[in-house]
């Protein structure tokens, strides 16, 4: 169980009252959408409860067209096309070979020259967060062509929010993004996993559950821990894993793992079940690197500690 200390609203909004720039980007939603909500204000599924699933979002081209009307998608081998037209269905797309050898050697170079210098270091145990804050390698590599594909995919424009860069596996129990990066309407995100080398049985590859994203969103009400009006919920975080780890069960998905080669790329859908696979042989590693993108359309927030998003 969370401190109370952790657990209360009030210590994250006094935080937030600084934030304005970084907050802003939902007040115009709120407005929309009648919610009587501050900049700083706590947010969570419980606040869009009373609304229509797709409140306050424009009609949108079908996924076939947008992609059409995308530069960066006419430039991509056929297979990598049809991966990317199949994303709705399957909750995923796999763009081979996107990344050259010398692009991706030159953010390695790169993300060791900011270890080195201590510029970034580990968070959550294996985690180099928001190195793309740092290094217009990984920036430029989260920006441009894939961030183009990846707005097209979303069917709006994007942000890119978050980078996170690993030297070894993420070993992650299978979970979805959208209880840590949350949006409303539901589905305002998106990921683009990247093979920084070769991927082994050993050294600890992405699995994914094909179609989960049709599964329902998995939110605070489902496993009981909405809070109250001062404080979050206090479950620990292995408790919402355990209570996926049953949903994935009971719709008898079978699991996938992504063996990718270097420079290829990995795009999931807000909702698609993944994780890491064991790092088992702690001799190798396991280079890699996600970027994280909300909708510029959405409310972004973060449904477990139900802070909204500083972008």
């Amino acid at each position: 169980m969370l401190s109370l200390l952790r657990r209360l609203k009030l210590s994250y909004a006094a935080y937030n009252v600084f934030q304005r720039r970084r907050l802003a980007h939902n007040l115009p939603i709120y407005q929309k959408l009648g919610l009587s909500k501050r900049y700083y204000s706590p947010i969570s599924s419980r606040d869009f409860a009373h609304l229509p699933a797709g409140a306050g979002l424009p009609p949108v081209p079908a996924l076939a067209a947008r992609l059409a009307a995308t530069p960066s998608f006419a430039a991509l081998p056929a297979a990598s096309q049809a991966s990317l037209r199949a994303f709705e269905d399957n909750g995923f797309a796999i763009l081979p070979g996107f990344f050259s050898g010398e692009v991706v050697d030159g953010i390695n170079q790169e993300l060791h020259q900011l270890i080195a210098s201590r510029e970034i270091s580990v968070r959550y145990v294996n985690k180099f967060m928001f190195a793309f804050r740092k290094s217009a390698r990984i920036r430029a590599a989260g920006e441009g062509a894939l961030r183009e594909l990846v707005a097209a995919l979303l069917g709006h424009e994007t942000t890119l929010f978050q980078s996170i860069n690993f030297l070894t596996g993420s070993q992650q129990r299978t979970h979805s993004d959208s209880i840590h990066m949350s949006t409303f309407p539901l589905g305002g995100m998106a990921a683009a996993w990247v093979a920084l080398e070769d991927i082994t049985p050993d050294n600890g590859p992405l699995h994914y559950y094909p179609g989960s994203h049709q599964l329902p969103y998995y939110l605070n009400a489902d496993y009981q821990n909405e809070g109250t009006e001062w404080l979050i919920g206090d479950k620990a975080y292995t408790e919402y894993e355990a209570y996926i780890n049953q949903k994935i069960l009971e719709a008898g998905i079978p699991k996938q793992v992504f063996l990718a080669r270097k420079g290829d790329v990995f795009i999931w859908h807000a909702n698609l079940m993944h994780g890491g696979e064991p790092h088992r042989d702690p001799a190798q590693t396991r280079k890699s690197m996600v970027f994280h993108y909300f909708s510029q359309a959405h409310i972004c927030y973060h449904e477990i500690t139900q802070r909204p998003a500083l972008l």
